[in-house]
């Protein structure tokens, strides 16, 4: 699969105005593919972070008014955490909605493919940065068989190297692998 028939595949309406969701907090993330041989751009979070400390995740965060949109939120973070700037243009479409089920987050995934990608800088809330082939990634999905996950029947697991991605990191990947492989 090239890099334009995954565009095809990825792309829809984008539809980032926040809805009043009284039982969780508004968040949004940015995935971000790039390259001839897709590859997705994956962050560890800092053991000392309140919220998903150690966890793989995309970049993003909480929404906050000033952002005007759940896709200004997906930039703005992805410029702080990552000093990656993404314009509203470069975003080819978003995911459905996801919820975090121990923190109370409904996430806006939103994606982005690149050529290439831009240098990086991550801040503090960035332990290490991941760069996955992306049809590599999408092949190790497993039922996530960890007890402590298991609170809603579809959770998976993604694997690169050392590394588990699960939680809802791992059903916006779940997304992308049933539009892809499917």
């Amino acid at each position: 699969m090239n890099v334009a028939d995954l565009k095809q595949i990825l792309s829809s309406d984008i539809s980032p105005e926040p809805q009043d969701d009284s039982k969780n907090k508004l968040a949004a993330v940015m995935i971000i593919i790039f390259g001839k041989e897709p590859m997705i751009l994956m962050t560890e979070r800092p053991a000392t972070m309140n919220h998903h400390a150690g966890e793989i995740s995309f970049p993003g965060g909480t929404w906050e008014k000033k952002d005007g949109d759940l896709l200004g939120t997906a930039i703005r973070e992805t410029q702080e955490e990552l000093g990656l700037e993404i314009s509203e243009t470069m975003v080819i479409g978003q995911l459905v909605p996801v919820t975090t089920l121990n923190s109370g987050f409904r996430i806006i995934p939103f994606i982005t493919i690149l050529d290439t990608l831009p240098n990086i800088v991550p801040n503090s809330e960035i332990a290490s940065i991941l760069e996955i082939p992306l049809f590599s990634l999408l092949k190790t999905i497993e039922d996530d068989r960890d007890p402590l996950h298991k609170s809603i029947l579809e959770m998976y697991t993604f694997k690169f190297e050392n590394h588990l991605i699960w939680g809802a990191s791992a059903r916006m990947l779940k997304q992308i692998h049933d539009k892809i492989l499917s």
